[in-house]
């Protein structure tokens, strides 16, 4: 078996200076960080993990604790995220999946801290308010795709749900359209009521009335066995004496269903409605034709800066915010005039 010493005799270099390679610290020249790093890929070296662990009393693995995110395609970016930066930085991941169970949950944090895992990232699949079921364990922990309950101390990172849909109706209303439907999503989630709040205070800013504006409810009951009547309300919406010239829409997969109605209605999109939807799943918002014009969730930046964030957590350095928002941009495509 390769040891560091053998690492060491080929590069060159002492022990130590393969050892600080291996590890990710600073202070070693470019040039001899290559020359190491070429000498380990050739002799196939295998650092000793445990015996690092035995060293540092810290684990270089991160583990992701999930709710139902592991189900979900469109939020496993968040996921890729976190691997992509642990690769980068010489970390491991390990992932857990909860189901939603609380019991689970907490075993779950048991077993990371038998492993002495060196921080953990919890993961939700939708954007909401959370508190861990830590108990007595003590983990440093930053929350992703979720904020904490008052003043349960959580350093978190979530995504800009009012800014936004605000930012993308503001786009419609540029664009001259006076008459606007809006289907909602489930009212218990909590990027729903973000994006809706936002889409009233951009028609208001604009000088809208009441009568100018179609809310309707798409979504409701249970989260994950939730009624549908997106197809329903958005054909009433489109069929109805005074339609809308435009529909925004909750999500992308509503406005998927809404381009079914209007091509049922004999519509052309964008000629005789426009449609808008939010997140940019790109398996639904490229596919659709035209293609739609969204708002984008930055599902890969959270994961990754999560894994930065609690990187700094674990080394004790003092987050310049504990709640960090990113923007949600407007990606414009061909789907509103």
């Amino acid at each position: 078996m390769v040891s560091i010493v053998d690492v060491a005799k080929a590069a060159g270099v002492s022990n130590k200076t393969v050892s600080r390679v291996v590890n990710g610290e600073p202070n070693v020249k470019p040039a001899t960080k290559e020359r190491v790093q070429g000498v380990i890929r050739d002799l196939g070296y295998v650092p000793n993990m445990a015996a690092r662990l035995v060293r540092s009393s810290r684990s270089l693995t991160l583990g992701i604790v999930t709710d139902f995110i592991s189900t979900t395609p469109y939020s496993g970016d968040i996921v890729r995220g976190i691997q992509e930066w642990a690769e980068e930085n010489g970390r491991t991941v390990l992932l857990a999946n909860t189901n939603g169970d609380r019991d689970k949950e907490r075993e779950i944090w048991r077993t990371f801290q038998s492993h002495r895992i060196g921080g953990a990232l919890y993961v939700s699949m939708y954007h909401r308010e959370i508190s861990p079921s830590l108990g007595d364990v003590a983990t440093p922990t930053v929350l992703v795709n979720c904020h904490p309950e008052p003043a349960n101390g959580y350093p978190s990172i979530e995504p800009n749900d009012y800014q936004g849909s605000h930012d993308l109706t503001r786009y419609v209303l540029e664009r001259g359209h006076r008459r606007i439907g809006y289907i909602r999503l489930n009212p218990k989630l909590l990027g729903a009521e973000l994006r809706l709040s936002a889409f009233r205070e951009a028609v208001r800013e604009a000088g809208l009335s009441d009568s100018d504006v179609d809310i309707r409810l798409g979504m409701e009951g249970p989260i994950g066995s939730e009624t549908n009547r997106v197809y329903s309300q958005a054909q009433d919406l489109l069929t109805g004496s005074n339609p809308p010239t435009a529909l925004m829409c909750g999500n992308d997969e509503i406005a998927f269903q809404a381009y079914l109605a209007a091509l049922g209605a004999g519509l052309r999109i964008p000629e005789d409605i426009s449609i808008v939807g939010f997140d940019d799943f790109q398996t639904v918002s490229l596919a659709l034709k035209p293609e739609l014009t969204t708002a984008a969730l930055p599902y890969y930046a959270l994961g990754y800066r999560g894994a930065d964030r609690l990187m700094r957590v674990i080394e004790g350095e003092k987050l310049r915010e504990d709640h960090l928002v990113l923007e949600c941009p407007v990606v414009a495509r061909g789907s509103c005039k």
